[in-house]
Parts: structure tokens; sequence; C-alpha cells
């Protein structure tokens, strides 16, 4: 099984600067997870873009998602912290489970993750314990 997940809205707003310039942005969106992770999420980035001419990988994008899925069939939800980079050839990032987030059936989950991809569909890893 392919463990990927889907990006199925996402609502961005500036922050602070110019369309054309040095900025923080804020994303808001939503995700559909299959694979070891099997359910939805909302995530709740802080974005930062370098700025038109910019080649390097300096767009960085901290955040937090919240899940409300299965793991291993045990059903809750736990809080990610990602950091996440981003340029024209997709994004990389990692996260790791908030220590005391998971709850129901996830109640003890700890772990840690990469994301990466170019597209709507992206993939992930999740090392997990409980």
């Amino acid at each position: 099984m392919t463990d990927t997940f889907t990006v199925t809205a996402w609502d961005e707003k500036i922050v602070s600067g110019a369309e054309d310039a040095p900025r923080f942005a804020h994303a808001h969106v939503t995700c559909s997870y299959t694979g070891v992770i099997e359910g939805t999420s909302t995530c709740d980035y802080l974005l930062y873009y370098a700025g038109e001419g910019y080649e390097g990988d300096g767009q960085t994008a901290p955040g937090f998602e919240r899940f409300e899925c299965a793991v291993e069939g045990r059903k809750g939800s736990f809080v990610v912290r990602h950091e996440v980079g981003y340029a024209g050839h997709g994004v990389r990032g990692t996260f790791t489970v908030i220590p005391g987030s998971a709850t129901g059936e996830l109640t003890g989950l700890s772990g840690t993750g990469t994301i990466s991809g170019a597209s709507e569909t992206m993939n992930y890893t999740f090392d997990y314990s409980f």
C-alpha cells in the first residue's frame, strides 16, 4: 500500500509584504490521507516567500496539522508540527507528533514522518509507536 495524502483545499492569504517582494502568508489547508494514516486533517502553515528572482530553496513553512483518523485501525486524533521547505521542484518536509496530543484509541501515540511531492497528491512516511 502507498502512503499518500491529497490536498483537498488550500486557502492562502498574505499577512505581510507585497506579492513580488519577501512576504509572509498564512495557509489553511485540508487533506485526505490513505495508507498508514486513514482519514482527514486540517493544517495551518505560516509561509515565507523570498520574493521575485530568488532561485534558492529558502522558502520555509512551519505549521501544525490536526488529524481525525485511524492508525492500525485505532481511531482518534493527534497533532503534528511540520517543518517544510518548498521551491519550484516541489515540497519536502518533516513532522513530529506533539507529545500528549493524541486522543481516543490513539492516546499515547508518538512518531515522526516525512512528506514529499510536487502535486496535489504527495507521499508521506510515518514511523510511530503507541
